[in-house]
């Protein structure tokens, strides 16, 4: 499980989670998968990894979400055929059941260790807040070509379709700090569903910790990489994982109130 999850464990009741920055799968999958890395990397979330640096514990998944997918539901975790890989075709001649149950055990064994940590933390600090960090394309037609259209796709999309009415001070003051941050001069159009509103790792949350957990689902739109070659533009990559960091101070003391 150490290659495929790593969790460091810090202070306090802030966890900032990447399920879908891995790239590599294990060979067992490889010799099974139709689709280049390149390809794979377009529908993954480069460098959310590194954004998990904004909390003092961090959880970060290794692996594609093409071997198997941790914000799916359980029978929706290993993908199928298109209907569950973004319309892609992932496998050659599909995939054989045991390669298939065995990434089911390593989600199993992740469920397993998340749900340790939470509860260490909510006995430690009586609740825990959770940035679930994600990143999306905005690009179909390629980098070169014209984006898709800003008002239907926000610089950052808070996903609320899973919060608990009781957490949402939290995610105003999370929404407040971040437009209120100085990205490079300028505010951030941050709003609240417009693309995405979390998936099952939120949801899951939310239901196993009903009274204490509370999980933020933040999307961020690719302009700090070109998603069809996953090259970062460094200088937005920092001003993205700043602007995220400013809002863990407020979100944290809102959370604080509620408990």
């Amino acid at each position: 499980m150490g290659d495929f999850c790593q969790i460091r464990e810090g202070p306090g009741c802030l966890v900032a989670v990447a399920l879908h920055g891995g790239r590599e799968v294990r060979p067992e999958v490889a010799r099974h998968l139709r689709l280049p890395a390149a390809t794979r990397r377009r529908e993954e979330d480069p460098f959310t990894d590194r954004w998990t640096a904004i909390a003092p514990t961090r959880v970060v998944v290794r692996r594609s979400r093409f071997e198997v997918d941790c914000n799916r539901a359980r029978d929706r975790a290993v993908y199928a055929g298109p209907k569950e890989a973004f319309g892609l075709r992932p496998w050659r001649r599909g995939l054989p059941d045991g390669v298939r149950q065995r990434s089911l055990a390593l989600y199993d064994d992740f469920y397993r260790r998340v749900e340790d940590l939470l509860e260490r933390k909510r006995q430690e600090h009586g609740g825990f807040l959770v940035y679930d960090l994600h990143s999306y394309n905005h690009r179909p037609e390629g980098f070169a070509r014209p984006a898709a259209p800003a008002e239907e796709n926000p610089e950052v999309n808070l996903g609320t379709g899973t919060l608990p009415d009781r957490w949402r001070p939290v995610s105003r003051a999370f929404l407040s700090s971040l437009r209120d941050h100085d990205f490079l001069g300028r505010s951030l159009d941050v709003r609240t569903n417009v693309r995405f509103e979390g998936g099952h790792f939120p949801t899951w949350i939310h239901r196993r910790f009903p009274e204490s957990g509370c999980a933020l689902a933040v999307e961020v739109k690719k302009t700090f990489m070109d998603e069809w070659t996953s090259v970062a533009r460094r200088s937005l990559l920092g001003a993205f994982q700043r602007a995220l960091e400013a809002t863990t101070e407020p979100a944290r003391r809102a959370l604080e109130t509620l408990r």
